[in-house]
C-alpha cells in the first residue's frame, strides 16, 4: 500500500509540474483573454482595496477548488473562508502551506484547530514577500529589502442546536490584524530618506463573521455524513487602512455531494467598498469539483470567473499515514501578455478526533442493546442501556426518543393499574 501511495505521489508531481511551465502560444492566449473580457467586461473598480494579501489564498484544498469553499470548510482551509467551520471540523489539524505567487513574491501560511464538542477553536496566519530592491541614475543600489504583508488569525466558533437528525447551525468569527511593512525609498537625488518605508506601512485590525449548516438533501445513499451545506459569509471588516478600504466582501455558499466520493460546491462573492458602496467591484462566482479517489487519494479541480480575471484551478492530496500532502497549480488569466502559472504546496498533519469517533461507536452499540433488550421485554435494561448511551451523548435523539416512549408506557400501565384498583 505504501509503495501504490508513493506512486500516485510521484505521477501527481509529475502530471502538475510540467503544467506549470507549459508556455501557451501568445497569439492563442491572446485570443482567449480577448474573448472572456468581452464575454465579462473588465471592472473599473478593481484595484482600489488594500492589503492583497487577504484576497489571496494560502493554498491547499480551498485553492485546489478555485476557493469556492464556504460552504465545504472541512478541513484547515476554513480559516481563510468561513470562520464557522472550526466547531464542525472532524480532527485536530496543524497544516503547512508554501505558494509561489507571480514572479518572484511567496507565501507562507500556518493554521492550527481544534474543536472540543461544539466549541471551535483556531489561529494562524500567513506571510507576502517579495524582494524590493531601487537603483539610483547610475546604476548603483540605493535601497533593498522585502516589501512583505502579513496577517494573524484568531477563531472560534460555537455550534448551535447540534443533535442526532440536526447537525446544528455553527457562527463563528474571526478576529484578525494584517500589517504591511514597505522598506525605506531614496528621493529623487537618490538620497535614502529614513523613515520612509514607514509613512507607507500599515497596520488594520478587521473581522470575519460566519454560519454554517448541514443537512440531508436528495440523497440517495446510506452515510452519517450529511451532503449537503449552505455559509453564509462576511469577511474583513475593518476601518480603512491609509485611507484606503480593505477588500470586504460576502459570500454566498453552497456544497452537494450527489454521491458519496464527489462534491461540488459553490460562491458568490458580493464586494463592499465600505468607503463609497458605488466604487465596490463586481460581484463574481467561483465553482470545484472534488473527488476522493481512495482512502488516500483525492482530486479536485475548480474555475473562478471574475471581471477581467478567471482562474483555473485544479490539484490533489495523497494521504501518507496522517500527513496529507497538498499540491494545487492555478492558471491565472489576469493579462493579455502571458499567462500566470503557479504551484502551491500544503502538508496537513493530522492529530486525531479526541476519541469522538470511538465514543460515536459506543453510543451506537448501548442504543443498538437497548432496542434488543426492549424487543425481549427487559425494559429496565432497555433504560439502563439508553441512559448510559445520554450520559456519553447527550444529543443521541433516538435514546431521547426511546426513554420517552418507555417512561410514558410505564407511567400508563401504572395509571391503567391505579384506576384498577380504584374500580
Amino acid at each position: 500500500m505504501k509503495h501504490i501511495k508513493a506512486l500516485c505521489f510521484i505521477n501527481l508531481i509529475i502530471l502538475i509540474f510540467p503544467l506549470s511551465a507549459l508556455d501557451i502560444n501568445n497569439s492563442f492566449y491572446g485570443s482567449v483573454t480577448d474573448y472572456i473580457l468581452a464575454v465579462n467586461g473588465i471592472d473599473s473598480n478593481q484595484g482600489l482595496t488594500t492589503l492583497p494579501i487577504l484576497s489571496i489564498p494560502m493554498g491547499g484544498r480551498s485553492e485546489g477548488l478555485a476557493t469556492a469553499f464556504a460552504a465545504v470548510a472541512d478541513d484547515a482551509s476554513y480559516l481563510e473562508w468561513n470562520p464557522a467551520g472550526s466547531s464542525m471540523l472532524a480532527n485536530t489539524e496543524l497544516s503547512f502551506y508554501h505558494n509561489n505567487w507571480i514572479a518572484d513574491s511567496k507565501i507562507e501560511g500556518l493554521v492550527y484547530t481544534q474543536r472540543f464538542g461544539n466549541l471551535g477553536i483556531g489561529a494562524g496566519g500567513k506571510w507576502l514577500y517579495l524582494p524590493f530592491t531601487e537603483y539610483n541614475d547610475f546604476g548603483d543600489r540605493a535601497s533593498k529589502g522585502f516589501y512583505s504583508e502579513a496577517v494573524g488569525i484568531l477563531n472560534a466558533s460555537y455550534n448551535f442546536f447540534s443533535g442526532y437528525y440536526f447537525t446544528g447551525l455553527s457562527l463563528g468569527t474571526n478576529v484578525k490584524t494584517a500589517v504591511r511593512l514597505v522598506p525605506d525609498y531614496s528621493n529623487d537625488k537618490g538620497t535614502l530618506i529614513s523613515g520612509s518605508g514607514a509613512g507607507q506601512s500599515a497596520i488594520a485590525p478587521m473581522i470575519d463573521l460566519g454560519a454554517l449548516s448541514r443537512f440531508n438533501f436528495l440523497k440517495f445513499y446510506y452515510s452519517r455524513e450529511r451532503n449537503s451545506s449552505v455559509a453564509l459569509v462576511v469577511k474583513n471588516l475593518g476601518f480603512p487602512a491609509q485611507g484606503d478600504p480593505l477588500p470586504t466582501e460576502a459570500v454566498l455558499g453552497i456544497a452537494y455531494k450527489p454521491i458519496r466520493p464527489i462534491q461540488w460546491s459553490f460562491d458568490y462573492t458580493v464586494p463592499i467598498n465600505l468607503s463609497d458602496p458605488a466604487l465596490s467591484e463586481q460581484p463574481y462566482w467561483a465553482t470545484g469539483l472534488s473527488a476522493q479517489i481512495t482512502d488516500f487519494l483525492g482530486m479536485r479541480t475548480g474555475l473562478l470567473f471574475k471581471s477581467g480575471n478567471i482562474r483555473i484551478t485544479m490539484g490533489s492530496a495523497v494521504l501518507v499515514d496522517t500527513i496529507l500532502v497538498d499540491i494545487n497549480y492555478t492558471l491565472d488569466l489576469l493579462t493579455q501578455l502571458q499567462p500566470l502559472n503557479r504551484v502551491s504546496v500544503g502538508a496537513k498533519f493530522n492529530f486525531g478526533d479526541q476519541g469522538r469517533g470511538e465514543r460515536a461507536k459506543k453510543v451506537e452499540a448501548l442504543y443498538l442493546a437497548g432496542l434488543e433488550a426492549y424487543a425481549k421485554g427487559e425494559t429496565d435494561v432497555a433504560i439502563q442501556n439508553w441512559e448510559a448511551a445520554l450520559k456519553l451523548d447527550p444529543h443521541y435523539d433516538p435514546a431521547k426518543e426511546g426513554l420517552k416512549a418507555l417512561i410514558g408506557a410505564e407511567a400508563l400501565s401504572k395509571r391503567i393499574l391505579e384506576i384498577q384498583r380504584i374500580e
